[in-house]
């Protein structure tokens, strides 16, 4: 009997008729009730959706033959990706689908910048003639400095060198190399901030990103230069960029994200001529949801029929005989990932996981692959998942190393990542207690005893008394309560360090007073 797939918001035609292609029975329902939808989703192993469609638990739990969601768009804001994936549900997205889209919007906000199109065009229409007012730049000759060369700012990348600009790009998990192929120079951001006349943003929201375009960096860029974000609100700190443009440093600014959307009336940005406001339509054009839509239908069609993973968000159930000894590691693997990456220097080139004891007689794939999904979710502009992280890490020139042993240590299992660039290493190691309680048991030349979950704040600091007393208090004065502690020191006494489970996530102005404490050496807050 023929798979059957149900596609329950607006896909084209030739979707459609891609999937019958393919030998699937497919229903077309769009503009479903959700108890109606809960009604029929047991009969069906394939769904379609855009944004529309919200796959909850409660749906999945009515879906006993479903095998995969397909969604045709990049965001998996509206499917439940923890009930899928306990399910077993491959759920797949599109993520190159709109990369072509977003880039020109963000040329067509550079252009229109340069040449003052807007505020032109309101002038004209106003019934004034003011050629001399709105004299503007060529961008030949000038420099582009790209935040982010995935696949929305390699697009970018690619246009800006055919109208012969030069490119300096920042992108922590890509090799210069792989970047010179691009045609880009990768620099750090101290650097592109101070070389570029324009600056576009295409990464990710993540607690690292968040306000990395802040009043600092808006100072250290050129005057005159011109900002562009098309990636996601909050990467940009909006009030500091209506000052930096108030005050002519910089010369304009266009944005297709904005923190809070809508904007309230009384945004800053909303007032200021010098600005490019667009709602969000960054995927919005005829070819790119007719390419998404089709994208969607080929790789629900290959899964399927043929059983090929595209695009995996997640990942479907391990085989039984791996599943109740290796389990319990992914998710450990893919925190200890996340911890190493954010503790190591920019620029890492190469990534070792080593398996000791018991667990070093299994396949070691999964577990590099959600180790190497947990290094790169936090720095790039689309989503990385264990199916797609070893593609990646191979595509931006980072080297990847396993090994095992069977020495146990001091744990009956023990995994280690290590990520080592030109400027140092960061490495990590953690064990799984029972079948359930991971721990991470190993920061750098710490041992600790630390869940990995949540906000983390990472204290390293002189082996002397007091110093967890001010820590503590300065938190409670924030209001920041320490969920949980694991203090350590090195065996000379000279360095001490603390792993501190937080129940809210530190402000950037809270980190600086808890740097400028007696006796504390470094202070960094991780998201787990």
């Amino acid at each position: 009997m023929a798979a059957r797939v149900l596609v329950s918001d607006d896909l084209s035609p030739e979707a459609v008729r891609i999937l019958q292609a393919a030998g699937l029975d497919v229903d077309v329902r769009v503009g479903l009730r959700p108890e109606e939808l809960e009604r029929i989703i047991g009969d069906y192993d394939g769904l379609a959706v855009r944004s529309a469609t919200k796959v909850t638990a409660r749906l999945l739990e009515k879906a006993a033959r479903l095998k995969v969601i397909g969604r045709a768009g990049v965001g998996v804001d509206n499917v439940d990706l923890a009930a899928a994936t306990r399910r077993g549900v491959v759920v797949m997205n599109t993520p190159g689908g709109s990369s072509i889209t977003v880039a020109e919007l963000a040329l067509a906000m550079i252009l229109a910048l340069s040449r003052h199109v807007a505020a032109a065009t309101a002038s004209v229409k106003g019934g004034k003639w003011e050629k001399k007012r709105f004299q503007g730049h060529e961008l030949a000759g000038r420099t582009l400095g790209v935040v982010g060369i995935g696949n929305i700012g390699s697009v970018l990348v690619e246009r800006a060198l055919a109208m012969r600009m030069r490119v300096v790009a920042f992108d922590p998990f890509i090799s210069p190399e792989a970047a010179a192929k691009l045609g880009a120079s990768l620099v750090d951001l101290e650097t592109l901030w101070r070389e570029a006349d324009v600056v576009s943003v295409h990464v990710p929201l993540t607690e690292k990103t968040r306000n990395l375009v802040d009043a600092a960096a808006l100072a250290k860029m050129k005057k005159g230069a011109i900002l562009v974000n098309c990636a996601r609100g909050g990467i940009v700190d909006e009030r500091a960029l209506a000052e930096a443009l108030r005050s002519g440093h910089l010369a304009g600014a266009g944005l297709d994200v904005l923190e809070q959307e809508p904007p309230p009336a009384d945004h800053p940005l909303l007032a200021l001529e010098n600005v490019l406001l667009t709602p969000h339509i960054g995927a919005s054009t005829e070819e790119a949801q007719s390419a998404v839509a089709i994208a969607v239908a080929e790789q629900l069609s290959d899964y399927l029929v043929r059983g090929v993973v595209r695009n995996a968000v997640n990942a479907p159930g391990l085989p039984p005989e791996m599943m109740e000894q290796l389990a319990p590691y992914l998710p450990l693997a893919e925190k200890l990932g996340a911890l190493a990456a954010q503790l190591a220097p920019p620029g890492p080139t190469e990534v070792a996981v080593e398996v000791a004891g018991e667990l070093a007689s299994v396949p070691l794939r999964p577990l590099v692959a959600r180790a190497l999904a947990g290094i790169l979710r936090p720095f790039l502009d689309t989503p990385v998942n264990e199916v797609s992280a070893p593609a990646i890490a191979r595509e931006r020139g980072l080297a990847v190393r396993e090994t095992r042993s069977a020495e146990p240590h001091d744990y009956a299992s023990l995994v280690t990542v290590t990520v080592r660039g030109a400027g140092g290493e960061a490495q990590v190691a953690g064990t799984v207690y029972g079948k359930r309680d991971a721990r991470i048991v190993r920061v750098n030349a710490f041992r600790v005893e630390a869940v990995p979950d949540g906000q983390v704040i990472l204290c390293e600091n002189d082996d002397a008394p007091g110093v967890f007393g001010s820590l503590g208090t300065t938190l409670g004065a924030a209001g920041v309560n320490i969920a949980r502690i694991s203090l350590s020191r090195v065996e000379d006494r000279s360095r001490a360090f603390a792993f501190l489970n937080v129940d809210s996530a530190p402000s950037p102005e809270l980190l600086e007073r808890l740097r400028r404490l007696p006796h504390v050496r470094s202070v960094q807050a991780i998201a787990l």
